[in-house]
Formats: structure tokens, sequence, C-alpha cells
């Protein structure tokens, strides 16, 4: 057993002013290089044919849970991350390189979220070493070697390269901790962790102390260790977002068991039972598993006379266990060793989830988009002309070049292969109106797209 009142704990993480644990940054892909639209010259070769090589990926955005960060604090000044562009197609059937990908470095136990296409998506890196492809760059275009046929030898035509994707990524760091202090500003969790761990977090008897979560290594025995979280002080309306609300109540969301520390003596006027209730409702109304995760009662303060008077109406009162209620002082040690004892008890009756780190050739996560027909697409009116959606034709637009006549009359033949074109004319598409797809606009005639 560890002896209170002097620290026990290796570890120490205070967060005081450090603390960081939401941030809103960007990603960019990087853009896949364009293809070449080249021809083999030799003096004895007649007749070289198309060379032109395809263009280079663009470089991939990851983010990546590194179990040597705690805080999302170097997001504060770093807020836009862009990977490197794939290299263009060269002569000789020669590749573009492959843009640089970009890692993004996040605490494990972060959660992020992402509005793609008007549906907001949610994954959470809480395991050290899992990886999410944030972005993923663009393909490199086709070089002329593959537009090559029986009878187009000599094709002049090559693919821009896709465009990189670019996102903005909302961060928000949930605390991965065994056990989580709860309770009103000022009721002495900070006292508390300082004294059962190495962690220092700023104290003080102001109604507001804590403005950052704190965690501290607390050992019990030769053996047991759990990490203890020292949430800021809750009010009423806390579920709602009142006060520090929302920004902290979810950090002990991850923890299996939770110490609420009571302030037995009244020091700030309120009645110790109603802090409790209010404190349960709080957690009830915020998330009801919370309210119902197991939980032991620190009254505090029994260094003071006014809490060893509240003791027997506090022991006959509250809604709590026997062996689940501890009257402590935190500030002199007394009564700290059974309490941590029992957490010990219930933490090995709760199992902690497995998180073990990530395998370095697990594959890397992916948004969870909805399987997409690639080759659906959909024609609507828009404006004084016509708008075209779909996966697949958006993305040769995208990649067409529309300097290259040849490449124009490809776009055309697919439009029509497809059903595009009939769709538009059976819509009520007029000779020179306006089909938008992918940003691009196109003039309609009677024979072509101009």
């Amino acid at each position: 057993m560890c002896g209170v009142p002097t620290p026990c704990g290796a570890l120490g993480m205070s967060m005081a002013e450090d603390y960081f644990d939401r941030a809103t940054i960007v990603v960019r892909s990087g853009a896949g290089g364009a293809g070449a639209a080249t021809f083999r010259r030799e003096k004895y070769v007649p007749r070289g044919g198309p060379n032109g090589g395809d263009g280079g990926r663009g470089g991939h955005v990851y983010l990546v849970a590194d179990p040597n960060l705690n805080t999302l604090l170097g997001f504060r000044y770093e807020r836009f991350f862009a990977a490197e562009n794939g290299g263009s197609g060269q002569k000789n059937a020669m590749h573009g390189r492959n843009g640089k990908d970009v890692e993004v470095r996040v605490p494990p136990g972060t959660v992020v979220h992402a509005t793609i296409d008007g549906t907001r998506y949610t994954i959470d890196l809480e395991r050290p070493g899992q990886r999410l492809l944030a972005a993923r760059g663009g393909r490199g275009g086709l070089g002329n070697l593959h537009f090559a046929t029986s009878v187009r030898q000599a094709p002049r035509i090559a693919e821009r390269g896709e465009p990189g994707q670019e996102l903005t990524l909302e961060l928000e760091l949930k605390l991965i901790a065994d056990v989580g202090l709860v309770g009103f500003p000022n009721a002495g969790k900070s006292t508390l962790l300082s004294v059962i761990s190495a962690a220092r977090p700023r104290i003080a008897s102001y109604p507001f102390t804590t403005l950052q979560p704190n965690l501290g290594l607390v050992e019990v025995g030769d053996y047991e260790r759990f990490v203890v979280a020292d949430i800021p002080g809750l009010i009423e309306g806390a579920h709602a977002g009142v006060g520090l609300g929302h920004d902290f109540l979810r950090h002990v969301e991850r923890t299996r068991v939770l110490i609420h520390v009571v302030d037995a003596a009244g020091v700030d006027g309120r009645d110790p039972l109603d802090d409790f209730h209010q404190i349960n409702q709080e957690l009830r109304l915020y998330q009801p598993a919370l309210a119902d995760r197991p939980q032991v009662v620190a009254l505090n303060k029994l260094d003071l006379p006014e809490a060893r008077e509240q003791l027997p109406r506090l022991r006959r009162e509250l809604p709590v266990a026997p062996e689940d209620l501890f009257p402590i002082a935190a500030a002199t040690g007394e009564g700290l060793a059974p309490l941590l004892r029992r957490v010990a008890d219930l933490l090995r009756a709760q199992p902690a989830p497995q998180r073990l780190p990530a395998d370095p050739d697990e594959e890397p996560l992916t948004w969870p988009l909805p399987p997409v027909d690639e080759n659906a697409f959909s024609v609507e009116p828009a404006g004084r002309g016509w708008r075209v959606r779909g996966v697949k034709i958006e993305r040769l637009v995208k990649m067409t070049n529309f300097d290259q006549p040849e490449a124009v009359d490809r776009l055309q033949r697919v439009l029509d292969a497809t059903g595009i074109s009939k769709a538009l004319l059976d819509a009520g598409l007029q000779e020179g109106d306006t089909v938008t797809i992918a940003g691009v606009e196109l003039e309609w005639d009677s024979l072509r797209f101009e």
C-alpha cells in the first residue's frame, strides 16, 4: 500500500494552462500528376508510337494516434496540413513520382469529426498507432500510351491528375483514464489527486479552481496501478453546456469508476446532500450510463469540525452502500488508504477494454462512406442550364484537358455511351444551353459540346 499523504504515483500529468482538448484543422491531399502525351522518336524506329507515362498519385493525409502526446496544443498554431502533389508523367513511359504523404499526429483518445457531402462522420482513434486515412490523394492522369488503338495509333491525349481532397476536421480529445474525480468546484478533487499521485494541479480556495483536466497515476500495493482524471468542477446545468459543461463532462465518458468527492463541511454554504444529488443528476442528464457507473463517495474535509458534525446525517441519508462511502481528509491523508483499496477492487471487477497498440501492418481506418454506384448519374435544372452529377463522370471532367481536341472528343463519346446526352435531351436540353459538370460549364450544340 502506498503511503499517504506522501505522493505514491510515478506519473503526474498536470495540464493546467497548456491543455488543449479541442481543435479544428484543415487537411488537403495532393493532386495527381498529369499524364504525358509524348511520342517515341528514334532514328531507326519508324512510327515509334505514343510513349507518354502516367502521372504519380497525390500524397495522402493520415491522422496517427501518437502515445507520446496527451494534448492538442500543437494545433493552436498549426492548423493547415497539405500533402505533396504527384509528379507528371514523362516520355519513354516513365511514371511520375508519387506525392509524399503527410502524417498528422494526435493523442490517443482523439475523436475526429468530418462532414462529407452533407453527412457527419466520426472516427475514434483510441489505440496508440491507429491511423486514419483522412484525405486520399488524387489519382495520376493516364498518359497517351493508354489511348492507342488500332484505328487511333497516334493519340494526342493525356489526362490531368485528379484533384486532391480538402476536409475540415474537428478534433476532440477524450481522456483515457480508469477513474474520474467528479464533484462541485472547491470540493477538494485537485487536492486529492495531488496527494494520491505525483500530479501537481494548481490548487486554490476559489469557487472555480481547476480549469483544465489533470491526470495522475496512482499505485496501490506493489502491482496495481490506475490512472485518475481530475475533472473540473461541475455546476447546475453542466449537461446543457452551462459553465465548463460539455467541455469536460466528456472526459469521464471513458472512465470505469467514478470517485464522487463531496464537500462534507459545506464551506461554500451548500448542503453536501444536495451537492451529491445534483452532480448525479447532471451526469444522468448528460449521459444516462454515467450515473450507473460504479461510484464511490469520498466525504472530504473531515479535518474540519463542520464535516464531522455532518457525518452521521450523511451516512444515514446518502443512498450509498456503506462499503462505497469513505470519510476522508484529502489535505491530511486521513482515510485515503481504504478508499484506494476499494477503487482498486472495483477496477478489478470492471475489466479494462482492450486497447492494445495497433499493428504496424494494420490497414488504416477510412471514413465509413456508404457504397456508391460510380456509374450512376443524375440530371437536374440549374439556373438557366443543367447540372449533371455522378462520381465517374465528375472525375472524368476534372481530369479532362480541354486544350486537347481529342480529349474533348473522348468526353463527348463517354457522355453518349453512358446515356447522359440522351438524359439531358429527354429533360429538355436545348441548343445553346449550358451544362455544368464538376464546376465546368459546357455549351451544348447539335453536334457536340464546345
